[in-house]
Order: C-alpha cells, then sequence, then structure tokens
C-alpha cells in the first residue's frame, strides 16, 4: 500500500462527497481509477447521484461512518444524513489512493412510536387526492370505535412545511407528521396526511416550471382537495374538519382557510406573517453567528444576501428578475404571489377559531417576532388561542440551549404536552 493512511483516505472521502454535494462532478471523477471512469462517466455519476438526493431534502451533517481494509483495497463509509433520508457513501481507494469503486446506500431509519401513542387505538388506510397528473398518495388515520356515539370523528388534514416533503414530513429519524396522527388519533381524531406534490412528482418541477410557480401549486390546491375528500368520509363529521399547518403550512393555513369555507378551524404550528425574505435572512445570520465569529466566506454570503432581500423588497419587482438575483433562487413569481395576499389581511377577514402554537426554541419562526405578531394581529379575538411551549424547536422536539440543524439530525418526537393541547382544543370546538 502506499503511505496514505486512513486519515488521510478520510479527507479524500469526505473531499469527494462534498464534491458531489456542490455537484462538481468532473472534479469528483478526476478522482477515478482509469478502470473506474470506463464504468462510471460523469452522466451516470450525476444521474445516480441526484436520483438519490432531489427528494432526499437538505443535507443535516455528513461524518465518517467507518474505515476497512479488504484485499488490499481501503473502504472509507461517510454517511451523508439528509431530511429523509440517511445515505452510505462507501468510497474504495486503491493502494495510489485513487477510487476504485464507489456504493451509494440509501436507508430509511426505523421510526419509534412515542410513549403516547396507542396503535391499537387506530388503524389506516391509503387515500388519493387529486387526480391525473397531480394525484398524491396519502394515509387517513382512523380511530377505532368512537366516544361520541355517532360514528363518526372530528378530522384534521396536516399541510406540511417548505420544501419537498413525504407524508410523514421526515426530517432526519424524525417523523412529525406521523407523530402527529398517530398521536391525535390515540385520543379519536382522524387525520388525513399526504405526499407534498414537490416530493411525489419532483420531476416536473423543472426550473423553467418552478420560475413561475406559486405557493398556488405547491402547497394551497392539494389543501383544499384533501380537506374536501376528508369531509366526503364517511368516518369522518364534515361539519368539523380542520386544517393544520406546520411551518409553511402554518403561514398559509388563514389564506387556505379563506378558501375552504366550511373549514371548522385552523391549527398554526410555527408560522410567520412576516415576508418570506425577511425569515431567509435571519435564520442565515442565526446559523453564522452560532460558532462565534463569523468567517470572510459566510460575511461575504450575509452581505451577497442582503443584496437579494432588498431585490425582493423592491415594489417593483417583476416576474423578468431571474432567479439568481432573488434569496435562495426563489422565484420573482412566487414572492409575488406571497406580497400580494398578506397574512395580516387575510387574517381581517377571517373568523375561524384558531390555535396558535409556537417553540420558544425556535430560530425558523421567530418567537419573539413571529408568534408576537400573530398575538398582536389577533389580541381582540375571543376564538384563537395561544400557546409558547419555552423548550421547543421548530419541529415541537424537547432540546435545552440554542437550537441548530444538527439538532434535527437526533431522533425525538412531538412533545406529548403538544397533543394534549392540540386534542383538548378540537374537542372543545367539535361540539
Amino acid at each position: 500500500m502506499s503511505s496514505l493512511n486512513f486519515e488521510n483516505l478520510k479527507a479524500l472521502a469526505q473531499r469527494f462527497v462534498f464534491q458531489l454535494l456542490q455537484n462538481n462532478y468532473d472534479r469528483a471523477v478526476s478522482q477515478f481509477d482509469k478502470d473506474m471512469k470506463t464504468v462510471l462517466s460523469e452522466d451516470k455519476l450525476k444521474e445516480s447521484w441526484k436520483g438519490l438526493t432531489e427528494p432526499a431534502g437538505d443535507l443535516i451533517q455528513m461524518n465518517v461512518l467507518q474505515t476497512v481494509e479488504m484485499e488490499g483495497h481501503r473502504i472509507v463509509s461517510v454517511r451523508c444524513q439528509f431530511e429523509r433520508v440517511t445515505i452510505d457513501v462507501q468510497v474504495v481507494f486503491n493502494h495510489k489512493g485513487h477510487i476504485s469503486g464507489l456504493n451509494f446506500m440509501p436507508t430509511e431509519m426505523e421510526y419509534h412510536p412515542p410513549d403516547y401513542v396507542d396503535t391499537s387505538a387506530f388503524h389506516e388506510m391509503e387515500l388519493t387526492i387529486g387526480e391525473g397528473k397531480w394525484e398524491l398518495s396519502g394515509i387517513l388515520t382512523i380511530p377505532n370505535g368512537s366516544s361520541n356515539g355517532s360514528g363518526t370523528f372530528p378530522g384534521v388534514v396536516l399541510v406540511h412545511g417548505s420544501g419537498p416533503n413525504d407524508h410523514d414530513e421526515t426530517i432526519g429519524p424524525n417523523k412529525i407528521f406521523r407523530d402527529l396522527a398517530w398521536g391525535l388519533a390515540s385520543k379519536e381524531i382522524a387525520v388525513l396526511r399526504y405526499d407534498k406534490r414537490t416530493f411525489k412528482h419532483a420531476k416536473e418541477f423543472t426550473t423553467a416550471f418552478m420560475s413561475n410557480m406559486t405557493v398556488k401549486e405547491e402547497v394551497i390546491d392539494d389543501a383544499l382537495l384533501a380537506v374536501n375528500l376528508m369531509r366526503d368520509r364517511p368516518e369522518i363529521d364534515s361539519k368539523h374538519v380542520f386544517l393544520l399547518g406546520h411551518s409553511l403550512g402554518a403561514s398559509l393555513a388563514p389564506r387556505i382557510g379563506q378558501q375552504g369555507h366550511e373549514l371548522a378551524g385552523l391549527i398554526i404550528m410555527a408560522g410567520s406573517i412576516r415576508p418570506l425574505e425577511d425569515t431567509i435572512l435571519e435564520q442565515f445570520t442565526y446559523l453564522y453567528s452560532l460558532s462565534g465569529a463569523m468567517t470572510d466566506e459566510q460575511k461575504t454570503t450575509l452581505e451577497s444576501l442582503k443584496v437579494k432581500v432588498a431585490r425582493a423588497k423592491d415594489p417593483e419587482l417583476s416576474e423578468d428578475v431571474p432567479s439568481k438575483e432573488l434569496p435562495l433562487g426563489i422565484s420573482a413569481s412566487y414572492l409575488i404571489d406571497l406580497r400580494n395576499h398578506p397574512t395580516k389581511e387575510i387574517l381581517k377577514e377571517l373568523s375561524l377559531p384558531m390555535l396558535i402554537l409556537q417553540g420558544g426554541r425556535d430560530y425558523q419562526v421567530s418567537p419573539t417576532q413571529d408568534y408576537e405578531m400573530w398575538k398582536e394581529e389577533l389580541k381582540l379575538r375571543k376564538i384563537v388561542f395561544f400557546h409558547i411551549f419555552p423548550s421547543l424547536n421548530h419541529l415541537f422536539i424537547q432540546g435545552k440551549g440554542k437550537s441548530t440543524p444538527q439538532e434535527y439530525g437526533v431522533e425525538g418526537h412531538v412533545n406529548e404536552e403538544v397533543i394534549e393541547l392540540i386534542v383538548e382544543w378540537l374537542k372543545n370546538h367539535s361540539n
């Protein structure tokens, strides 16, 4: 073997994976040995990697899992934990330190139900939301038996946060929507959850399509279809169907409620009223502050983001502005649509009962700004109830200290107090 030790190879393997994450496929392939370049071209590498990672969500963390030596080759396994799947990248090195083998091994983490779930208290059935090109897979969780004697149950439709979420709103080992569905169904509340359109039909969301996409196509249309589907189910009390939104879904809940005229109420978990570009800038500023003094690269990125945020706020912003000039590459159409439907104005005309919940350790939606803004806007409404949970993060999972993205990679569950409060509120509004 060469003088390369495992520490050197670990660094090479991590660099290789980082190049994949940065879409630098030419540089990644340059590390292949002669045989690997014949077997796996740059195009094939790109196709394989993107096929695995596009539906996986954002990267939470990356670390070397193990190193082994086998038949004259050294193998380094790098674990990439994405929001919805974990991918172990097995990199095989020859004696010269060139990559002579490569294997991608995606694994879904096992779900362990929280203690408040009674799996004998409910059953599940698969449903289809919508039809044709955009039809979605859904799961209806139905309690066994009914305490009200009618044979029907109040129902809740779950609406996801931003990004391509599956029906469980899987983030790392955590399945927020499964916690909610199983927790509520254990207490005689039926729940409908479904794959988000950007998850189920990821390949349809080309650059050209997304340049004209708004939250209507991303979220609202399917949420309204899900509400109508649940209302028509024989197991459901059609007069008591509620909508529960998390993150982006919570921010859009009033707009959905405005169009879903027969909804019985809204549950808003970590919703924001402020412009999207403001929360993006705040998140990046927070994340860059976690390690102390910002690096020069972080300062440059932040200054660039500020310019893009200012561009997004321009009253003359038009749909012709390229997405690369706007925060996170979001299209102008998307931002203009949000601007044209301000939540503050919608709330003035919305008379639905609302339960507004917030985690005190949430860095994505501010407990001191966003949550307080809800309270200010709705302070005179007797049918709106507010509650903040000081120790919970954006996923409503308990923790200590400052919340970080890495925290999402640790298995946890929606706090039981959240479930209990939602159940109590739902039953008070289902009589």
